[in-house]
């Protein structure tokens, strides 16, 4: 049985980099491991379905460990542009769904994963994102991703915040994401 006493920091992952859902997973790997339950939601990544062989690498991996589930919301693309209403939809199911599972006793450490982009696209108000941290139970730790621009009062809440920082990217050379190695 794993010591939940130090349980209830609130993380960021955040920045133009790749591999803020990557180091996000990479606790819950670490985690999972050590005895804890983790549950992933994710903002805007249900873009090609839901089926267990359309998921990403990283998900179907943790998902045959017994302490992981998942949960993805979105709208069938990436935003690009002006949000549609049901973008917007999307993103307030998804939240509703956080709130609910922070509630929850089934899970030890919750990722709300692109949850930072949905504010920085304008899906959600940053508001929003603080009232849930502001009414996160103290025992539980959640952790926060997305985002290439700074959300300040959002940092300024978290325990820890982390910029993925680009220096270089294959895209800049035309390369676009590959399945195994970016999904």
């Amino acid at each position: 049985m794993p010591n939940k006493s130090h349980l209830g920091l609130l993380q960021v992952f955040w920045g133009n980099g790749k591999g803020k859902t990557t180091s996000a997973l990479g606790t819950a790997l670490r985690a999972v491991g050590s005895g804890f339950s983790v549950h992933l939601i994710q903002f805007m990544k249900n873009g090609t379905g839901d089926s267990f062989l359309a998921l990403p690498g990283e998900i179907k991996a943790l998902a045959n460990l017994k302490n992981f589930s998942y949960k993805r919301f979105g709208a069938g693309k990436w935003i690009i542009g002006e949000p549609k209403p049901h973008h917007i939809q999307e993103a307030e199911k998804a939240l509703n769904y956080l709130k609910e599972t922070l509630l929850s006793s089934n899970y030890d450490i919750i990722i709300a994963d692109e949850i930072l982009y949905a504010v920085q696209l304008n899906l959600l108000k940053e508001e929003q994102v603080l009232e849930i941290i502001n009414s996160k139970p103290k025992n539980k730790e959640l952790i926060l991703t997305g985002s290439h621009i700074p959300l300040p009062q959002i940092f300024e809440k978290a325990d820890l915040v982390t910029e993925v920082k680009k220096h270089k990217h294959p895209f800049d050379k035309g390369i676009l994401a590959r399945q195994g190695l970016d999904y």
